[in-house]
């Protein structure tokens, strides 16, 4: 059976790896060059499989008016008056409550423990072992009190969900944990530490699915762009490429982040999935010292850093602003200035890598993992900040429904559940 997979992100890139481990003939289509050139290629490397709580959670809407208002505000919104956007935003403030959140979290942890399982077969091969991994754990730091105890809440939430084992810890306790973090001791007042999170390089975890992938008989069509899906008679699509070819296949799996949405619409599917502009920061670390070794999440700051090897990634900001690819010199600015307040002297801000990203997000905080209306169509798509950490579990719920044998957790992640 042919398979075509549209997209070669890390969602992709996994997908094809559970479908050619089940038999099919897989190519993997995308319109770059080489592989994870979009979302995947720098993002903020954290596999965060116990952080799966969505962005639409209690306590948002009282705080929309200061992110349409403060430009500084690590979350910014621009309204839209698109019926689209307007759509999206109002399924987003429908979630905003605590049992929404509580069930959508209760989800998201069954899929990021299979998609951890998985990783972790995969990290074993000898493709994996330059992808700068490491399982030094995660720790969430919290600046206020209100914070700390909203923290604790979540994690006696967690625990009662079947998360993994974390802790809750002092300002003492948290700079024993990270030493790196010294400086801004004062400024703590506890954390949380998980320790079986882990961190790697989601473009050197591409690269090596796509040196793996090829001796599984994958084929890979690069600097390949596609036009449109076009309806068949019989209740399938084709593909039609931007050099006017068509190419058949018994399923079309789309995974294109953000630019689904568009691709769909016009077969009538209309995907809630919005672009959340993400920005990160990869500098040479030139001070050990002054690096952490643990991944950190800055929690009211929501700037996350990550150790890569050698390097430290860091990355924040959530901008609801549309399909706009450029990086916003001033919020490329605010990350820096919040980078040097907590790890100053790691490394040389003002020479790092500057990158933006769009996260595929959807109003409730979780992937569409279905079946379309058309017969040979199938869906990969809206993974948003958890891209990298759910990849592996939802390549295996997809492959489980193109297989005919849907996975317990599917029917909390088709179309229909992420619409609300």
């Amino acid at each position: 059976m042919q398979v075509f997979v549209l997209g070669a992100g890390i969602i992709g890139l996994s997908t094809a790896h559970a479908l050619v481990k089940q038999g099919y003939s897989v190519t993997v289509i995308d319109k770059h060059p080489d592989v994870a050139q979009g979302t995947t290629f720098a993002n903020g490397a954290q596999l965060s499989y116990s952080y799966v709580a969505p962005l639409a959670g209690p306590g948002v809407i009282g705080k929309v008016p200061k992110w349409l208002l403060d430009p500084s505000s690590p979350l910014r919104f621009t309204p839209s008056l698109k019926p689209a956007d307007m759509c999206w935003n109002l399924r987003f403030l429908k979630a905003c409550n605590a049992t929404r959140s509580e069930q959508t979290t209760a989800e998201l942890l069954k899929l990021a423990y299979l998609s951890r399982e998985h990783y972790h077969q995969l990290f074993t091969r000898p493709e994996f072992q330059s992808i700068d991994f490491s399982a030094t754990g995660k720790l969430v730091v919290h600046r206020s009190q209100a914070s700390m105890d909203g923290a604790i809440r979540q994690l006696d939430v967690q625990q009662r969900l079947g998360s993994l084992p974390q802790q809750a810890l002092s300002r003492e306790e948290c700079i024993q944990k990270e030493p790196a973090l010294a400086p801004i001791a004062h400024q703590l007042v506890g954390g949380i530490f998980t320790e079986s999170e882990e961190a790697a390089d989601a473009f050197k975890v591409s690269q090596a699915f796509k040196q793996y992938l090829s001796t599984l008989g994958v084929q890979f069509l690069l600097n390949t762009s596609i036009k449109a899906l076009e309806k068949q008679s019989n209740h399938t699509v084709t593909i039609r490429l931007t050099s006017n070819e068509t190419l058949s296949a018994d399923k079309i799996i789309v995974c294109l982040g953000v630019e689904s949405a568009n691709l769909l619409a016009p077969l009538g599917i209309h995907a809630p999935v919005a672009p959340l502009k993400g920005y990160s920061l990869t500098l040479d670390i030139e001070n050990e010292a002054m690096a952490p070794t643990v991944s950190i999440t800055d929690f009211e700051r929501k700037v996350v850093y990550a150790r890569l090897g050698n390097r430290l990634r860091l990355a924040g900001m959530a901008d609801l602003v549309g399909l706009d690819y450029r990086i916003d010199p001033n919020r490329i600015n605010a990350l820096i200035k919040e980078a040097e307040a907590v790890f100053a002297g790691a490394g040389d801000y003002q020479k790092a890598q500057q990158w933006a990203g769009l996260r595929p997000a959807t109003p409730l905080g979780k992937p569409i993992i279905d079946q379309t209306p058309y017969r040979n169509l199938y869906l990969n798509i809206g993974h948003g900040a958890l891209g990298f950490t759910l990849a592996t579990g939802s390549a295996e719920l997809l492959a489980a429904l193109i297989h005919q044998q849907p996975h317990a957790l599917h029917s909390h992640f088709d179309l229909a559940a992420a619409k609300g």
